[in-house]
């Protein structure tokens, strides 16, 4: 059986066979689709989609906790020029970071910062990669379906899907597959270098899925995709997905495409390059040895990438003859080269969201072949689900606001103590506009139209956005509350004088970092408490058991997070007669 085929004409599939109500059993070909099950989604509707589900997050939040704010605050020091943008530091300690990202977002406070927040100076161009993402994902899945072996089947008589038309519907569904995903929800919305290499991950598919169509451009992209995922602090997947798609590329049919392994292998030889020049080789195996570990390890794969494993899988089952060809073997090539990386790192998440666009587009080409009553089963698990997700932050919203009902808004305050409400009329307004269109969608969807190819995507992916625009208008100002390191940052500020130093030994990177951008203190993260010059120190420290103040330490404060029950943030200011030794 051949790799792949070649991109369909739309004279080569309209040609006459005795007429079935479903494949021949005989046809290794699973889809049947007519021209009435393309009809398009409207342009402007799939534009909301993807501001809906990209925009919010971007304005009105601070950096986030662990890699959010640690990305960020790598990047900000560069920017401020207190440290070196080959080797950046936070707290003074310099780490060999992925400094593709970091320039990016570093350059972007140098050139906004003076006019917008650097928070939101930094998260602008990653804003732009997740756009990037869902396109490079539509276009990746339009040519794919393209080809000839993805193609459905014609009718005797004519009223077969056109081939464009076809292969834009399967475009649809695949984006809209890629939006439903929960595990890009997060981390698709944070400042990290995992957001990067999505983003050169999807431009290595498209550039594999482009080449039969196009010349010039997957050869450019396939020379930036690679070396790009490099030097974004994925090497070792650069030369996995380097190896997968010269494979690919060798036994295809046809000249064109065997040719282009020439431009994939000098794409995997330059990330091969531009990782030992940036000292990028870096191995983070992790362990799995117990039996607790890979029942959670299947937990996420589960939740992370649903809904979109269950329909690659039955992808695989309906295309199983086609499983070399192109619009098959691209994808899963990539899903599995990104997946195994995940599962050799212990079961990384953010590794894991690298695959993501690969298993969307394994998710759209099972929707031809989807039955109605599974296209219902999909409807109506959204509907509800979605719905009382809605109804859910709608009360808790009006409890935040009006206290009523008394029992949520009394369980707001004590997961968060000390948040005080806000009220934005803008956000009410987005978050009303959402419902509204949630309501149209459900009602659009559970009424005649049945038709569409991408229909069963709609209601997922439309709830994936609604539930994350309610979250970044509604509950943003919790959210924010919960997440963001302010509030510990003012709370350790009342006993810190300004510009004061703080020695911050064994403190987790994304705390120093939020010391030195929320409260602009001097942070000593490379001494002890014995040798450090500075006058503060802070320790975490367990709630539980009775810690020993360090030798010349006097204990100032306990402080914590307002959502943290297991640790204390603890403050100590250096005794009189060990400040005299230091100085």
């Amino acid at each position: 059986m051949a790799w792949e085929s070649r991109p369909s004409r739309c004279g080569d599939l309209r040609h006459h066979s005795p007429r079935n109500p479903k494949p021949p059993l005989n046809s290794p070909n699973p889809a049947l689709v007519s021209q009435r099950a393309v009809q398009r989604l409207p342009r402007w509707a799939l534009l909301l989609f993807c501001a809906a589900y990209v925009l919010p997050g971007v304005f009105g939040r601070d950096p986030w906790r662990n890699a959010d704010v640690t990305a960020f605050g790598f990047m900000v020091s560069m920017a401020e020029g207190r440290s070196s943008w080959w080797l950046p530091t936070v707290g003074g300690v310099a780490v060999n970071t992925a400094p593709l990202p970091h320039w990016l977002g570093a350059g972007f406070i140098r050139l906004l910062g003076d006019w917008m927040d650097p928070a939101l100076a930094a998260r602008l161009p990653f804003a732009a990669l997740l756009a990037a993402v869902l396109l490079l994902t539509w276009a990746a899945a339009f040519r794919l379906a393209q080809t000839e072996a993805a193609q459905p089947l014609p009718f005797a008589f004519g009223g077969e899907a056109d081939p464009v038309d076809y292969a834009k519907a399967i475009a649809d569904g695949a984006l809209l597959a890629l939006i439903a995903t929960l595990g890009l929800l997060q981390l698709g919305h944070e400042t990290t270098p995992e957001l990067a290499q999505l983003a050169c991950v999807s431009l290595f598919i498209y550039a594999l899925a482009a080449r039969p169509t196009q010349g010039f451009v997957p050869k450019t992209a396939m020379l930036l995709a690679l070396p790009a995922l490099a030097a974004s602090g994925a090497p070792s997947i650069a030369a996995g997905l380097g190896l997968a798609g010269a494979l690919i590329c060798r036994n295809s049919t046809y000249p064109e495409v065997r040719a282009f392994v020439i431009w994939v292998v000098a794409a995997a030889c330059l990330s091969v390059v531009t990782s030992t020049a940036l000292g990028q080789w870096t191995w983070q195996l992790g362990r799995v040895h117990k039996m607790d570990q890979v029942l959670a390890i299947v937990r996420q794969w589960l939740w992370f990438i649903w809904p979109a494993w269950p329909m690659a899988l039955w992808t695989l089952w309906r295309w199983r003859r086609h499983v070399l060809n192109r619009h098959i073997a691209v994808p899963l090539s990539c899903a599995a080269v990104t997946s195994v990386a995940s599962l050799l790192c212990g079961g990384v998440d953010r590794v894991l969201m690298l695959s993501l666009p690969a298993w969307a587009l394994l998710a759209a080409f099972a929707l031809p072949t989807l039955k109605r009553s599974t296209t219902a089963a999909i409807d109506w698990f959204s509907v509800f689900f979605f719905s009382v997700c809605v109804i859910g932050v709608w009360v808790i919203y009006a409890a935040v606001q009006t206290g009523v009902p008394m029992r949520t808004a009394k369980n707001v305050i004590k997961l968060a103590p000390g948040f005080v409400s806000e009220f934005s009329a803008m956000s009410l307004f987005l978050a009303g506009a959402g419902t509204l269109a949630w309501i149209w969608l459900v009602r659009w969807r559970t009424g005649r139209n049945q038709h569409a190819l991408w229909k069963s995507m709609v209601l997922p992916a439309s709830g994936v956005a609604l539930c994350w625009l309610l979250m970044m208008t509604l509950m943003l100002p919790v959210v924010d509350y919960a997440r963001s390191f302010r509030p510990l940052v003012n709370r350790v500020a009342r006993h810190v004088p300004p510009d004061e130093c703080i020695a911050t030994p064994g403190v987790p990177r994304s705390l120093q970092a939020a010391l030195e951008y929320f409260g602009k203190f001097r942070v000593d993260g490379i001494e002890s408490a014995k040798n450090t010059s500075c006058n503060y120190l802070l320790q975490i420290e367990a709630r539980r058991g009775k810690p020993v103040p360090p030798q010349g330490w006097t204990r100032v404060a306990r402080e914590s997070l307002p959502t943290d029950r297991t640790d204390w943030t603890v403050v100590y200011r250096r005794q009189p007669a060990a400040t005299a030794r230091a100085h």
